[in-house]
């Protein structure tokens, strides 16, 4: 009699390579949208994010390229496209769009697509990116919209793609829409495009490791980095602290205000004593300040801990209705970035308190977009090589000492780095040069840089770390 073959199960080990391979997935997808994107902000600066999900919605990998306010912004995007679209209505070669600032990445200029992902005819999870493009129409990028409505075309939660079949009527209406159509248009097909990457690569994997679903591989990931990232916390002495920070505003400064507070098995932010309102497009929806405190957060207590839903769980974000951190639908919200960038700040100030030497000083904080908007002149025949031009640059400022390095005086055309991986990293990160934004500038657009000049003067204080 011959003895049956017991089942087999996968191991550990086999898990965790899974996991790393789930991890080189993504970065593909996130590379694939780099080298086939249109716009500057996302092939020269890496203004992106790219990540996998299980069939809950369950953000399970995330790619090492992006922004901290896309990829922590959109660990909860797939949930509003689930309960927007129902998880019993997805459909093979079905592909979803948004740039809803609330339940997207906090501006209209993110477009994120969701694309559902199936193995054998049987739904296994979703794959999403975000970009942020250069232009959406209305008044352009910049803070002078009075409510959401002037600040460019809004496109809730809805199918871009029917079964594989492009919505063509959708498409016409954001070309009618927008300054530049063809690079609008060309990178949502980058986005889309990326999707499928992804899931063609998850599609070999499964094959590979025998895998019907990711359930097992699901359960994996998010209890070990639960696990982990509790162990973390409750490492720590429990206390509470308070931090707050003032920057220019328009008509007045805007003070942040954060009490921050260490407990077992969570931490906990709020933002209460914030500034309200402004009337200008600098407030921030509260997904989008929970995406830079928590990548504040982690980048201090937990670093090594790759980014998915199970690790940002346990770093808990409140903040009262209607505050500069918390805006809700219609305020402006164009530049959101202009006060979410100062949020790690304001978290470390309170962090601080509670574990010295730990976190940097402050830094630049916020970045300084350029943005060249060019037309043909109209008040006479303009050249036959005239077109118009959108063309954004990133630039950054110094960062903050640390407690084995000192800051920096960097201000150069920048890109943001993702929590994880190395302590020292907490800040944005320069990769790139001004000789790259002007050749940028010079290839992407009708203009030219007649000068370029980098001035400083040492303003730091004495201390055992100076600016260098």
């Amino acid at each position: 009699m011959i003895a049956s073959t017991p089942p087999c199960t996968t191991s550990e080990v086999q898990y965790q390579v899974m996991w790393n391979r789930l991890i080189s997935v993504v970065e593909e997808q996130a590379q694939a949208l780099v080298r086939t994107a249109f716009s500057t902000s996302v092939r020269e600066a890496g203004d992106l994010s790219a990540g996998v999900y299980d069939a809950q919605g369950h953000m399970l990998a995330q790619a090492v390229t992006g922004t901290p306010g896309h990829v922590n912004a959109m660990a909860d995007a797939v949930a509003h496209f689930i309960r927007r679209i129902g998880r019993e209505n997805f459909a093979p070669g079905d592909i979803y769009i948004t740039n809803d600032p609330w339940e997207g990445t906090g501006h209209l200029h993110d477009i994120t697509i969701v694309t559902p992902s199936y193995y054998n005819e049987t739904f296994v999870g979703f794959f999403a990116c975000t970009a942020h493009i250069v232009d959406i129409g209305g008044r352009g990028f910049g803070a002078d919209a009075n409510s959401v409505y002037e600040e460019g075309l809004y496109i809730p939660i809805m199918k871009l793609a029917d079964r594989g079949v492009v919505d063509q009527t959708m498409m016409r209406i954001i070309r009618g829409n927008v300054r530049e159509p063809d690079q609008l248009v060309g990178d949502i097909y980058a986005l889309a495009s990326c999707n499928e990457i992804g899931h063609r690569r998850l599609i070999d994997m499964m094959k590979e490791f025998e895998l019907a679903d990711l359930s097992g591989i699901s359960e994996f990931i998010l209890s070990n980095s639960r696990r982990a990232t509790l162990e973390r916390i409750n490492a720590l002495t429990p206390g509470m602290a308070r931090g707050e920070m003032r920057t220019d505003g328009y008509a007045q400064p805007v003070d942040l205000k954060v009490q921050l507070t260490i407990e077992k098995d969570r931490i906990l932010c709020d933002f209460a004593g914030t500034s309200g309102l402004d009337k200008k497009g600098i407030n921030c929806p509260l997904v989008y300040t929970k995406a830079y405190a928590c990548y504040a957060l982690k980048c201090a207590i937990a670093p090594e801990i790759p980014n998915n839903a199970a690790s940002l769980a346990p770093f808990e974000i409140t903040a009262p209705e209607n505050t500069i951190v918390n805006a809700l639908h219609p305020a402006p919200v164009a530049l959101r970035h202009i006060i979410g960038h100062m949020v790690p700040d304001a978290v470390y100030a309170a962090l601080d308190q509670l574990l010295p030497g730990l976190v940097p000083a402050e830094g630049a904080g916020c970045l300084c977009n350029f943005q060249v908007s060019l037309r043909p002149r109209s008040d006479a025949p303009a050249p036959p090589h005239a077109r118009r031009a959108e063309v954004l640059t990133f630039n950054s400022g110094g960062s903050g000492a640390r407690t084995v390095l000192a800051g920096t005086l960097w201000r150069c055309a920048a890109r943001p780095l993702n929590p994880g991986y190395r302590r020292k990293h907490l800040k944005f990160v320069s990769t790139l040069n001004s000789w790259l934004l002007s050749e940028v500038l010079h290839t992407r657009s009708p203009s030219c840089v007649g000068c370029r000049e980098y001035r400083s003067r040492d303003r730091s204080e004495t201390g055992p770390h100076r600016f260098q």
